[in-house]
């Protein structure tokens, strides 16, 4: 979740959305992002809306603190209920993430999602993850975390390699993600997955081979390979900008993609969104969760800075724990702004998000000019040839290292 929010129209102190939007739900999957906004220190690279310890003293008191927030959050899951009052849909996933969610107790995220399951119900074969930090979980707090009805979580690996973690900034020692995988496992987690970055400055073509040949040892059944993005303003860009360490190119990122690709598939996953790797041919090891975004359907995002989307309508909460819990206290909704998508908003968004996945976008959707530039894909070899014929873009694997490009000509 980016630290920046965008402009956008007031939210209504009650949240109301407009009626258009609350017509168009039916048969569309409806998900809930949970965002807990605190962490032990801040990694480097970091640019999510996050807080230390010592950020949030004497910015909002207790308000701010993480004692109280799972209580908080639980108070806008009760105004989402009230917005959207005879909304018969059984939420299909929850996603907690952060910052780093288990920090709180384990106790306090099984009670945020108590919550939704009061207020709306789950889904019989809901999808509830959440992320951790490799170094603030054991047995007996993933055992706590399965028994409350997580069957999902996502470890931040980030990397192998000591020298690369310490650039990032992570706290956690090389081999403490693995240990963790078996650890949920243990403890009955159905689906795990493992998120690494590549980019890192320092980091060589054989220290990103050992981090994917470590993680795939741990056996997850997912993995998420990022890009490093360097955020400006991050204590990682002020080092770049002062020559203390130098900034990877495009070059390697796309050599490390080509590596990532290589082993993952020969080790039986496959890809299904340009970052996302899942066991071939197991639907459910998928994040269900991230597909809602990717594929346009509503979720309700709770927390500060938090974004949710329903029916078209996009809206962001306010930043601060404190201005968040503030605006609930008031029984005022905590939304900062929201947008209105028009039809070619949406039809963009749908091209720009769908093409990432392995199933690709209609070639319906395209304008004219879109069209036009499909075609010079195609004949690029950016896209796949079969797809194509039966009225989809789908990207090769030379498109998926120039997606962005892609995408832009599509959108056109």
């Amino acid at each position: 979740m980016p630290s920046a929010l965008p402009d956008g129209e007031p939210v209504p102190d009650d949240g109301a959305l407009p009626a258009h939007a609350l017509r168009e739900r039916d048969g569309r999957p409806l998900g809930f992002y949970l965002h807990v906004p605190y962490c032990a220190s801040r990694c480097g690279y970091c640019d999510f809306n996050t807080y230390t310890a010592s950020e949030l003293r004497g910015r909002g008191g207790a308000l701010a603190s993480r004692e109280n927030y799972a209580r908080t959050l639980a108070e806008e899951v009760r105004l989402a209920r009230k917005v959207l009052d005879g909304d018969g849909r059984r939420v299909e996933t929850v996603f907690v993430g952060g910052g780093t969610p288990t920090l709180l107790p384990a106790a306090d995220l099984g009670h945020m999602l108590s919550v939704i399951r009061e207020e709306f119900g789950l889904a019989e074969d809901a999808e509830i993850t959440t992320e951790a930090n490799p170094e603030s979980v054991d047995p007996a707090y993933l055992a706590e975390l399965r028994e409350a009805g997580f069957n999902r979580i996502s470890f931040g690996m980030q990397s192998a390699r000591q020298h690369v973690l310490r650039v990032l900034e992570r706290s956690h020692t090389p081999g403490r993600p693995e240990a963790c995988v078996a650890q949920a496992r243990a403890a009955g987690f159905e689906h795990v997955n493992l998120d690494l970055i590549y980019g890192t400055p320092g980091e060589s073509d054989d220290d990103w081979r050992a981090t994917l040949e470590a993680a795939l040892g741990a056996r997850p059944d997912h993995i998420s390979a990022y890009a490093l993005i360097v955020e400006e303003g991050t204590a990682l860009a002020r080092r770049i900008t002062r020559g203390e360490i130098p900034m990877t190119d495009d070059d390697a990122h796309a050599d490390r993609y080509l590596i990532a690709d290589e082993l993952l598939t020969a080790a039986g996953m496959s890809w299904y969104e340009v970052s996302n790797w899942a066991t071939a041919g197991v639907d459910s090891a998928r994040c269900r969760h991230n597909e809602l975004y990717w594929k346009g359907a509503d979720w309700w995002g709770a927390g500060p800075g938090a974004h949710s989307h329903v029916g078209g309508v996009r809206w962001w909460n306010v930043k601060h724990p404190a201005a968040y819990a503030q605006a609930l206290a008031e029984g005022r909704s905590p939304g900062a702004g929201r947008e209105v998508l028009a039809g070619e908003d949406r039809r963009v968004e749908r091209i720009l998000l769908e093409l990432r996945l392995a199933e690709g976008c209609p070639l319906g959707l395209l304008a004219p000019e879109g069209a036009r530039a499909a075609e010079r894909a195609l004949a690029d070899g950016l896209l796949e040839p079969g797809p194509y014929e039966a009225g989809r873009a789908v990207l090769t694997l030379r498109g998926r290292l120039l997606a962005d490009a892609v995408v832009r000509d599509l959108v056109d």
